[in-house]
């Protein structure tokens, strides 16, 4: 680029950082750079849909829309920088975080805005006088400011004795119209470059304009990432600096490609990876496991006092509220993928549910805020489905107790407009006492079995799949389950519901035992006796038609959780289905005339049946 000067690139690359931070060098240098990087960007198949600039960089942005030719450009920056820089030194500059209106009222003869960066960062410039008067009444006001290391007092009255001089440089230039969008005046009227040497940057303006047209991802093309943090303090967008100065710079640009891309931006990855013999590779044809290593942490409610609750801190519930004149506590959560992604691997029929040892964790919690540390019973009616975006609000209700003790609970979920009861119970005062004594592990007499594809035919992830080894003493299993290590917040529960669950699963032992996953319905007399535990031992007894019972306890035999009766159900009316109970009409049960039906109460089984 002979237009810029032949030694560009030595000052570019000299050992003398002074002679680069000359006016008359920085300019051509910048432009350089800049260009350069765009045209790096645009190889890998990067095309932005409007572009802009700050200063200087308005020239490369309209260089690369198509207004000026790469020659032209030069030739318009050459001028310009050798007119600045042939102006008589003085002036300052000064950066001042405050509002437009509020600096212009401190203003001082001689001194000028300079940039509007964002809503509350602006640049004066003028004379060493004024702008010194300037920087002592800011001072005053706690304003905070600090001087701009520059030669001269740039978008200042101090360039004007240039401006006729650099309009006649600009005779000859071509100013076409643009081919990407670009934010700026009229870039084709060559009187606009004169002005935008004198009149203030409004470069916050511009980026505010982007916005509202839905500019979401801004990729900054400079030296560092000065423009993105002007950038953030106007919107809440994604900016990208393509260099940094304290960073490699391939290390930086490579990562910045990346992040672009990972927020939507086409990326063309063959150019990008051209010549390295970087190749296409095939996943896999079967159905994977993903295993995230990245530290993942639950989202915190934060301080909820403000609005009148008092934080739970727990990983499924947010907050508490006491209802007033004895009417129990509220409970309230947001369960999703994001914040819990260990939920996403209870899949049944291929959706995803919230699993039923879930609603005997937040039991349990909400009884802790009433005092009662037992489950009396707990009875789930209707899945909780989870999508794979967004968040499910769940409310837990609780009555204040009785004379026994004794409170109501209700679970509900929302579903647009809709609440849905998932579980009703009641809870107790009275903890249940522990039943079992698993200091000798295994038991005495226990038969080993094969777990030799126990989990095949599931849908259910790895955090899921948690029963290690198990043996039979007579009628009774007895198994030892464990918590994989990518659950990271055991600690934070009674008992983890993916731990409880993989409890469960050792019902598929049992003598009699139907093929295929059960789910749970039905709980009495459930108490937990410690918490923290990522590796149990469970007895279970009894059977899946019948009622089961579960003991756990910890790895040195300490009892960690009891349940006095589980019930189980088959999932086959969950999916897509609210309801674990299905209505059906028996043509076998005889019909009997009982005169003027007004009201019935069915008690019993499902053989008995009324029309009303």
């Amino acid at each position: 680029m002979a237009e810029l000067g032949e030694d560009v690139r030595e000052v570019m690359w000299g050992a003398d950082a002074g002679v680069l931070n000359r006016t008359g060098w920085s300019q051509p240098a910048l432009f350089a750079l800049e260009v350069a990087l765009f045209r790096l960007v645009e190889s890998w198949g990067v095309r932005p849909e409007v572009v802009a600039g700050h200063s200087l960089g308005e020239v490369v942005a309209a260089h690369v829309a198509g207004v000026l030719s790469l020659g032209d450009a030069c030739r318009l920056v050459r001028a310009r920088a050798a007119l600045m820089d042939g102006l008589p030194t003085g002036g300052a500059m000064l950066a001042v975080s405050a509002a437009e209106a509020d600096v212009v009222a401190v203003l001082s003869e001689g001194a000028c805005v300079a940039a509007v960066n964002g809503p509350s960062s602006v640049v004066v410039a003028g004379t060493e006088d004024a702008v010194g008067s300037v920087a002592r009444r800011v001072s005053e006001l706690g304003w905070r400011h600090r001087r701009l290391s520059v030669s001269h007092a740039f978008h200042s009255p101090l360039m004007d004795p240039m401006l006729e001089e650099f309009a006649a440089a600009l005779e000859g230039i071509e100013f076409r119209e643009p081919v990407i969008r670009l934010m700026s005046g009229d870039p084709t009227d060559p009187q606009y470059w004169v002005r935008h040497v004198r009149e203030a940057v409004r470069f916050g303006d511009a980026v505010r304009a982007m916005v509202d047209d839905g500019v979401g991802t801004f990729l900054e093309l400079g030296p560092d990432g000065t423009l993105s943090a002007m950038i953030q303090e106007t919107a809440e967008v994604t900016t990208v600096p393509m260099l940094r100065r304290d960073r490699d710079e391939e290390e930086s640009a490579v990562t910045a490609v990346a992040g672009v891309f990972a927020h939507g931006v086409a990326v063309d990855w063959e150019a990008f990876f051209a010549g390295t013999g970087a190749r296409r590779v095939e996943l896999p044809t079967y159905a994977f496991q993903r295993e995230r290593f990245w530290p993942e942490w639950p989202a915190a409610p934060g301080d909820v006092s403000g609005a009148g609750l008092e934080s739970v801190e727990h990983p499924l519930l947010g907050a508490a509220v006491e209802l007033p004149d004895g009417g129990g506590v509220i409970l309230t959560g947001r369960l999703s993928l994001r914040t819990q992604p260990w939920l996403a691997d209870h899949v049944v029929h291929g959706q995803v549910l919230f699993p039923g040892t879930g609603f005997i964790e937040i039991a349990l919690r909400a009884g802790d805020e009433l005092g009662l540390q037992q489950i009396e019973e707990l009875t789930l009616s209707v899945p909780l489905e989870l999508p794979e975006t967004g968040a499910v609000p769940v409310r837990v209700r609780v009555s204040q107790p009785d004379a026994d003790g004794r409170a109501e609970l209700d679970v509900f979920s929302r579903d647009g407009e809709e609440w849905i009861r998932h579980a009703t119970g009641v809870l107790g005062a009275t903890a249940v006492e522990p039943v079992w004594d698993a200091g000798h592990w295994p038991p005495t007499g226990a038969v080993a079995l094969d777990l030799t594809g126990f989990y095949d035919g599931t849908e259910y992830g790895p955090t899921f799949q948690g029963v290690t080894a198990a043996w039979r003493v007579g009628d009774d299993v007895f198994a030892e389950v464990t918590l994989p290590d990518r659950v990271r917040d055991v600690a934070a529960f009674g008992i983890h519901p993916a731990l409880l669950d993989a409890v469960l699963h050792g019902a598929a032992l049992l003598e009699g035992a139907e093929p295929g996953t059960l789910l749970p319905y039905a709980w009495t007399g459930v108490g937990l006796h410690a918490s923290g535990a990522a590796t149990v031992r469970v007895r279970l007894s009894g059977s899946a038609s019948e009622g089961i019972g579960i003991a756990v306890a910890d790895g040195t035999g300490k009892s960690v959780a009891t349940v006095g009766t589980l019930h189980l159900r088959a999932p086959e009316h969950v999916n897509r289905v609210r309801s674990l109970y299905r209505v059906e009409w028996s043509t076998s049960v005889p019909a009997v005339e009982v005169g003027d039906v007004r009201f019935v109460e069915l008690v019993g089984g499902a053989d008995v049946v009324a029309s009303v």
